[in-house]
């Protein structure tokens, strides 16, 4: 709780807009519900820089996955960095390539990710193999263990979630990255996340009208 935050500019200011990366003054006290929050330092913001509707989305999209996979009053060192890493990227005018590293290691972080080496049905090793997913089900599967209306991931895309998981986001910075790159990839992982969730992500269909 932050007393009287819309009056005092000098305590707060923009300090309190979404994925503003503050340093914090609070009080936190045994047996009370809520902290009461005294002051904050800016340290940096994403509306430091012209916000256009695509870079708002995004950065919508950030804020709503930290919002529904973060439990409250919940501490990740993990989500803190990686969420720091993916919002410098988030600067410029690229986003698909940041976002689908955010969605990727989001998914790994919270224990939602799946093997993308293996069938999750019958085990077959699917390197150098098609691969399917369905929004119902967990894994990849095989093309013999498929269920009707799944969705094929490429082998491409599997090689670069691969990649990203073994590198920082700022490797790859300097790549092209057009929507259509890993649009599979960002399907996959929508669908593992919004089943965990149970519903629907609003920035996701405002990213896809993009």
């Amino acid at each position: 709780m932050a007393r009287a935050a819309m009056k005092s500019r000098r305590r707060f200011g923009g300090a309190l807009e979404p994925l503003t990366y503050v340093r914090a003054f609070y009080d936190d006290r045994e047996r009370q519900e809520l902290a009461r929050l005294d002051s904050c330092e800016v340290i940096e913001s994403p509306m430091a820089t012209e916000v256009s509707y695509p870079r708002a989305a995004a950065l919508a999209h950030v804020a709503e996955l930290l919002d529904e996979l973060m439990p409250d009053r919940e501490a990740s060192d993990a989500v803190f960095r990686l969420s720091l890493a993916v919002l410098q990227q988030l600067r410029g005018p690229v986003l698909w390539m940041p976002l689908t590293y955010f969605e990727l290691w989001m998914t790994r972080l919270m224990g939602f990710l799946p093997e993308f080496s293996e069938c999750v049905v019958c085990g077959r090793v699917l390197d150098g193999h098609r691969a399917f997913y369905h929004a119902l089900a967990d894994g990849l599967m095989c093309l013999d263990d498929k269920r009707v209306a799944s969705s094929e991931l490429s082998p491409e895309s599997r090689r670069i979630a691969e990649q990203m998981l073994r590198s920082r986001v700022s490797e790859f910075a300097e790549i092209e990255w057009p929507k259509a790159v890993c649009a599979d990839l960002r399907k996959f992982l929508l669908q593992i996340l919004e089943r965990h969730i149970e519903k629907k992500l609003v920035t996701a269909g405002m990213l896809e009208k993009i």
